[in-house]
C-alpha cells in the first residue's frame, strides 16, 4: 500500500556542448529544492552511457507538496536557465509506489 508519497523521474538531455551548463543549473536547483516543504528526495544522476543525459529522481511527501514544488521559485529559475540548452523538453514522469518485498528495498 502506498503512503501517499509520489516519486518523480525527470530526464533532461543537454544539447551538445551544454553539458556543464546544464549540470550546474541542475546542481543549483538541487540545493534550493531540498529546502522545499515535502521534499523527501531530489537526487541528480548522469547517464553512465550518455553524459549529455541527466536524470533527477525525486520523492515528494504528497501530491500537494509536488504541486507546490511545480510553482516554486527554484523550478521557475531552473526553467529559465535551461532555456536553449536542451535538445528537447524534459521528460517528467510521476509515479505512485507499489511497494513489495523487503522493507526499505521495495520502494524509493
Amino acid at each position: 500500500m502506498s503512503d501517499g508519497s509520489l516519486v518523480v523521474v525527470a530526464t533532461i538531455e543537454a544539447a551538445e556542448g551544454n553539458e556543464e551548463k546544464v549540470e550546474q543549473a541542475l546542481r543549483n536547483a538541487v540545493r534550493a529544492v531540498h529546502a522545499e516543504p515535502g521534499c523527501l528526495r531530489y537526487a541528480l544522476h548522469r547517464d553512465a552511457a550518455n553524459p549529455r543525459t541527466f536524470v533527477m529522481v525525486e520523492k515528494w511527501a504528497s501530491a500537494d507538496a509536488l504541486r507546490t514544488h511545480s510553482k516554486a521559485p527554484a523550478l521557475a529559475e531552473l526553467g529559465k536557465t535551461l532555456k536553449g540548452l536542451l535538445t528537447k523538453p524534459l521528460d517528467v514522469r510521476t509515479l505512485a509506489a507499489l511497494p513489495d518485498g523487503e522493507d526499505g528495498q521495495g520502494a524509493i
